[in-house]
């Protein structure tokens, strides 16, 4: 030890990988986000302190995504845990498959969050490497997957909501057309209309996506066309904390004159006004569960691919009260 201390030895990872055909890393692939590729310029730390007028400046979105840094923080628990380190990603547009295929060369194993990838790409690299998808619909069967109940979980929002208030009207403020999980939630949320023994008007928004901008955007469209339904429940939180935005820029009370719900379960649920009625899903428990299912993989390759689906929980709180 006093040789190593003296030499500043360091072990060679890639002698380590040569002996047990091993890197000992996992990777995590997330999509990019717009602003990524074009970073603004790094300020010089002896610039000048600039004072400026920012009351009327617009709506901005927050980052990061909450939800993805949940996942991430659990992925890289259960890495640690198992005596891995954790190798993190994210690409989109013509870059994503290089980068995929560079986290791909380096790591024992891969999790990547559903619809990030295309499957054809998937399983090329699932050839050399074990792959776990993480979220969305179970394919068929070309991979292992961790899921949530978002199906059964919005249904039981939803129903909850139709047999304990007062209601006429329900909207579903969608996400992304190509999102699995959008599709799966706003299923249980037709199906607990559909369900109901009272007549109800439901209608659903266009397709977006899963941002706080968006959730802004469409709850001030809402209003200002007089369309606002009885219940807003929406794809996610971050639509839901936009719609709230939108709401009281524009002097509606929630929940006195509208009912809004979301889903994930972030934590920002708990600091907006009121606080949000959401959907939990156990954000890092699916990271967790996707380093486990890799680990599995490793030891037996040749097992049929498994889906693991964690359950949700109904948030009761005060923007449906």
């Amino acid at each position: 030890m006093d040789i190593i201390q003296e030499l500043a030895y360091l072990p060679s990872g890639s002698a380590r990988t040569l002996a047990t055909r091993r890197n000992g890393i996992f990777g995590l692939f997330f999509p990019g986000f717009d602003g990524i590729e074009q970073p603004g310029p790094v300020t010089p730390t002896d610039s000048e302190i600039t004072i400026v007028d920012d009351t009327e400046s617009g709506y901005t979105v927050p980052r990061p995504n909450t939800y993805f840094d949940e996942v991430l923080f659990g992925a890289e628990l259960e890495a640690w845990h198992s005596g891995f380190a954790l190798m993190v990603a994210a690409g989109r547009g013509p870059s994503q498959e290089m980068i995929l295929n560079n986290i791909a060369g380096h790591v024992d194993g891969l999790a990547v969050i559903a619809r990030t990838v295309e499957n054809d790409v998937l399983e090329r690299v699932a050839r050399r490497i074990p792959v776990v998808v993480v979220s969305g619909v179970p394919d068929d069967g070309a991979f292992d997957h961790v899921v949530v109940d978002n199906e059964r979980g919005m249904h039981a929002l939803v129903a909850h909501l139709i047999q304990t208030r007062e209601i006429a009207s329900l909207t579903y403020v969608s996400g992304p057309e190509d999102s699995p999980d959008n599709h799966e939630r706003l299923r249980g949320f037709q199906s607990a209309v559909a369900d109901s023994v009272r007549e109800l008007r439901s209608t659903v928004t266009e397709h977006g996506d899963f941002t706080q901008e968006r959730g802004f955007d469409l709850g001030s469209r809402l209003i200002d066309e007089g369309e606002l339904s009885d219940v807003l429940v929406c794809g996610n939180d971050q639509l839901a904390l936009g719609v709230l935005d939108a709401c009281a820029s524009r002097g509606v009370s929630v929940p006195r004159d509208v009912l809004v719900s979301g889903f994930d379960g972030i934590e920002a649920t708990l600091q907006c006004i009121p606080r949000l009625t959401s959907v939990q899903q156990p954000m890092a428990a699916l990271g967790r569960a996707a380093m486990r299912m890799l680990i599995a993989r490793l030891d037996d390759p040749s097992r049929e691919p498994q889906t693991e689906q964690l359950p949700v929980r109904i948030l009761l709180r005060q923007s449906t009260e």
